[in-house]
């Protein structure tokens, strides 16, 4: 699966966009600029997307590869 077919797939199960994930990744304290502090780590984020929206683990690591800047 592509890295966009983990995106769409996720918006679908969610209603979030990318973007979306990132203003809420900013809001709870994971981005500093725009950027993922150097003290966050995969984990945090995997938690946080399993917890607030039943994300399996595939799909929480391209929400996190995402923050991290990886490009569509």
């Amino acid at each position: 699966m592509s890295f966009q077919a983990y995106l769409d797939n996720i918006q679908k199960k969610t209603g979030k966009s990318p973007d979306d994930f990132k203003k809420l990744a900013s809001q709870k304290k994971f981005l500093e600029n725009g950027k993922l502090k150097a003290d966050v780590k995969a984990g945090q984020i995997v938690q946080w997307l399993k917890d607030d929206f039943e994300l399996g683990h595939g799909h929480a690591m391209a929400i996190y590869a995402l923050l991290k800047g990886k490009e569509k």
